[in-house]
């Protein structure tokens, strides 16, 4: 599946409250599963000596699942593509890797 058939076929699922804005709820939501995500890394750290197993794979893959429907939702809301998203992200990464800035602080290296 592509990132723009993903994006349409996601939004077709996207019903939450109008609180605002239409872009804070998925906005909310994305942080919340980032955080879910982080969360289950730092338990396999703590409690499993950083072995990640088929449970805890399978685990990620589903909370990374809902960081991917939520951005989908925050770009679809500011009328962006994930595909564009995803090229305007690998040219800008490519450039910082042939000028050598692929490492360092910054938005704007």
């Amino acid at each position: 599946m592509n990132f723009n058939d993903y994006q349409q076929k996601s939004r077709k699922t996207a019903k939450y409250p109008a609180i605002g804005h239409p872009v804070i709820y998925p906005t909310l939501g994305l942080a919340n599963e980032a955080g879910e995500v982080a969360g289950k890394i730092k338990k396999v750290f703590r409690d499993k000596a950083g072995e990640i197993n088929d449970e805890i794979r399978s685990a990620l893959k589903a909370e990374l699942g809902d960081v991917l429907w939520y951005l989908s939702q925050v770009a679809s809301e500011l009328d962006l593509s994930l595909d564009e998203v995803a090229e305007y992200n690998i040219d800008k990464l490519y450039s910082r890797l042939e000028r050598g800035t692929i490492r360092g602080d910054g938005d704007n290296r």
